[in-house]
């Protein structure tokens, strides 16, 4: 999930972790960096209280949230420095076109260069059939 506004605060993060949490359930840990809408004590707070724990990184250690990091760089590389959006919605419909097609389309070398969430289509005449 990319959530895209021109600010971000606190409440924001817990409405994209709720969202992602109705649909896939709590995780164990949420590793995170040190940003004030992270470390918010709603946000402690309402982690705590769906059973999940926060895995905070150091300050100035992004190694320590190398799958995040790496996103970011191919983020910037492959979508941001090459685009100026005009609006804020311009910017969330392309943003969420790419995140899309990052996961479900682009290849990934780490797994084979496979897609990690790959498209299903199933045939018409394969179809489960309603009675």
């Amino acid at each position: 999930m990319i959530r895209v506004d021109r600010k971000l605060n606190s409440t924001d993060v817990l409405d994209a972790l709720t969202d992602l949490f109705i649909l896939r359930g709590p995780p164990e840990y949420i590793r995170s960096d040190n940003g004030p809408e992270f470390i918010a004590q709603k946000v402690r707070d309402w982690i705590g209280a769906v059973g999940a724990k926060t895995a905070y990184i150091e300050p100035g250690s992004p190694w320590e949230n190398g799958y995040c990091e790496s996103f970011n760089a191919r983020f910037r590389d492959e979508l941001l420095n090459g685009e100026i959006f005009y609006s804020l919605r311009e910017a969330q419909i392309l943003i969420e076109k790419w995140r899309n097609h990052y996961n479900t389309i682009r290849p990934h070398s780490a797994l084979g260069y496979r897609p990690p969430a790959p498209e299903s289509i199933v045939p018409l005449d394969q179809r489960p059939t309603m009675h």
